[in-house]
């Protein structure tokens, strides 16, 4: 890290900062039903979610992060000033759904912000459509299959624990500690990827790395990073994900967590970078309403998805702007 120009720290730093954020924004989809339905005490949960989250991208490999930073964008075309662009508007964007309270996709952000700041700068050819369909086709798809995982495993538990007495809430509410844990490596896994996929696509595009490979010292940063802010956690997120859809009990947050860890590691060990808030939100969706459709408050969910709707190109043009004013300088 020695003899490392100014514009390139900033970057890094940004770029952790950014990751921060995601852990910040996204605590609330692996903690919020542990908490509303009384499991554990929300530090409790967000202690253990983030011991989970910095393991996450040691054990399962940085697939997400190579088609992310390696995949969409011809890496040795790009500007410092690109990247930077993409991180900036993401991070505002993250700021401001926060504020709302609004769940909101920091994939999309960071996706839409990379594609706006580049073809801005380099024209659309800079665009590798190939990995651009397969980041997109997965952020795409990824509700639909968390909203039919909730559903699934939700009517599998309920056949199963059929005829059960009360006692098993217990059951159900205890072992939430175990899915949240598989729920947090999976999260740690699939979202710090991303952020290591743009800090060694900046430090390529900075003439400091050769070739597109990530370096130890980015792996263990981006999962710092990503466990910290997860730990400060985000309550406004927390409060509308725990409360907002239906009244949280235990055996929909153990439901939520199995079929959303399944799905998001799933998408990890293949190198599709999903969105967590996305494939949380839509297992509750597909839980709550696999006991009964009513159940579900479907105007905020109607709320969340204009919001997934708008961020990719909301984030797109704030980043091209920003991408436009950054160049003068980087």
């Amino acid at each position: 890290m020695l003899n490392i120009p100014l514009p390139v720290v900033l970057f890094v730093g940004l770029a952790l900062v950014f990751d921060f954020l995601n852990g910040f924004h996204d605590s609330s989809n692996i903690v919020a039903t542990m908490i509303a339905s009384r499991a554990l005490s929300g530090r409790q949960a967000l202690t253990i979610t983030a011991l989970a989250e910095f393991a996450g991208p040691f054990l399962f490999g940085v697939a997400v992060a190579t088609t992310l930073g390696n995949e969409v964008l011809t890496v040795g075309t790009l500007k410092l000033s690109v990247t930077l662009a993409a991180l900036i508007a993401s991070i505002v964007w993250n700021i401001i759904t926060w504020w709302l309270g609004i769940p909101s996709s920091s994939s999309h952000a960071l996706v839409g912000g990379l594609i706006g700041a580049a073809v801005v700068d380099n024209g659309w050819g800079v665009v590798k459509l190939a990995g651009l369909g397969k980041v997109t086709l997965a952020l795409a798809i990824s509700p639909l299959v968390g909203l039919v995982a909730g559903y699934l495993a939700m009517k599998l538990v309920l056949f199963l624990a059929r005829g059960a007495s009360p006692k098993i809430n217990e059951f159900f509410k205890r072992s939430q500690i175990v899915t949240a844990l598989a729920l947090a490596l999976s999260h740690g896994t699939n979202d710090a990827q991303k952020t290591m996929g743009v800090i060694t696509l900046g430090l390529v595009s900075a003439g400091l790395l050769q070739e597109f490979k990530v370096p130890l010292w980015v792996v263990a940063a981006c999962a710092g990073a990503i466990a910290l802010g997860t730990a400060t956690g985000g309550w406004r997120l927390i409060r509308t994900l725990g409360g907002k859809f239906y009244k949280v009990r235990p055996v929909h947050g153990f439901t939520t967590q199995i079929a959303s860890a399944g799905v998001i590691l799933g998408a990890a060990i293949l190198g599709g970078p999903v969105s967590t808030t996305q494939v949380v939100s839509s297992a509750i969706l597909g839980v709550g309403s696999a006991e009964r459709v009513s159940k579900v408050r479907w105007g905020v969910a109607g709320q969340i998805a204009l919001a997934w709707l708008t961020t990719m190109p909301v984030a797109a043009l704030l980043a091209a702007g920003l991408a436009v004013i950054l160049r003068r300088w980087l």
